[in-house]
């Protein structure tokens, strides 16, 4: 599969058996991106829910991310290997920075080539960054060249659109992927939401996914029901109007969930 389908499923904080299940079921229902990282811990299980799908390699998209902690030259290559073994993959089509490296013992410049090297090495498809702020991209995009960075795969959902950051993606034709799209469930909640949702006779989850896609933004959701996984994928059955677009759009407060200490210093 050579593009990033709109909507992939996300598997932070699914674990053994509970990723392997989720992953088969998503695959099952119709999902074809599936995203992983090195640190969730699970890719051993992503890798045996695709060997078993019968999915044929050309059909499915996955990506996985590169731990901080192994973006020096004597982890890089070996991580990306050992990714690859746990999915019982020749490749993945898209290879991610999982966090900008914190310290300064290791250059931006030098991971960002050992990623550009993956990709040239046939190991990857297609690279990209996630948690990058827009002056990291500016470098990154003066490291790499104009093209090479696929995707910057951020938090974003009602509550926190992170607008600089998604526009300056767009202006450098990179594409926004949204991670915790649903806000760790708050969007359940939310009585604009779940107004909109009732007169389509959907979830709130199907409102904030269509309104992703009418935002140009990709979203990797995480789900282990297998009704979420479906709804979810059908999410396209609802077709916002610009009303109701844009009072989505005012449910923005900056509310970060995702915040680390090895956070870079946010735009």
């Amino acid at each position: 599969m050579k593009d990033m389908p709109q909507l992939g499923m996300g598997t932070f904080r699914l674990e053994a058996e509970q990723a392997r299940q989720a992953v088969s079921d998503a695959l099952e229902v119709g999902f074809r991106h599936i995203d992983t990282a090195q640190f969730y811990g699970n890719e051993s299980e992503v890798g045996d829910a695709i060997q078993t799908s019968g999915l044929k390699r050309a059909d499915f998209f996955v990506t996985t991310k590169v731990w901080y902690e192994s973006l020096g030259e004597d982890q890089f290559m070996a991580s990306v290997h050992e990714s690859l073994e746990k999915l019982k993959l020749e490749y993945v089509d898209l290879l991610l920075i999982h966090w900008p490296y914190p310290g300064d013992d290791i250059t931006l410049e030098s991971y960002l080539n050992r990623l550009k090297q993956a990709k040239e090495l046939g190991l990857a498809r297609h690279i990209g960054v996630s948690n990058f702020t827009i002056d990291q991209l500016d470098q990154a995009e003066k490291i790499l060249g104009k093209g090479e960075i696929y995707t910057n795969q951020i938090e974003v959902h009602p509550f926190m659109q992170n607008r600089a950051v998604a526009q300056a993606c767009r202006e450098r034709d990179i594409k926004v992927t949204a991670y915790m799209p649903f806000a760790v469930g708050k969007v359940m909640h939310d009585d604009t939401l779940t107004a909109i949702a009732k007169k389509y006779d959907a979830s709130a989850a199907q409102v904030v996914l269509s309104w992703m896609e009418k935002r140009h933004i990709y979203a990797i959701p995480s789900s282990t029901s297998k009704t979420h996984l479906a709804e979810n994928l059908a999410y396209g059955g609802v077709q916002l109007s610009d009303e109701e677009l844009e009072a989505i759009d005012e449910l923005d407060n900056g509310e970060r969930i995702v915040d680390p200490d090895f956070a870079p210093k946010w735009d």
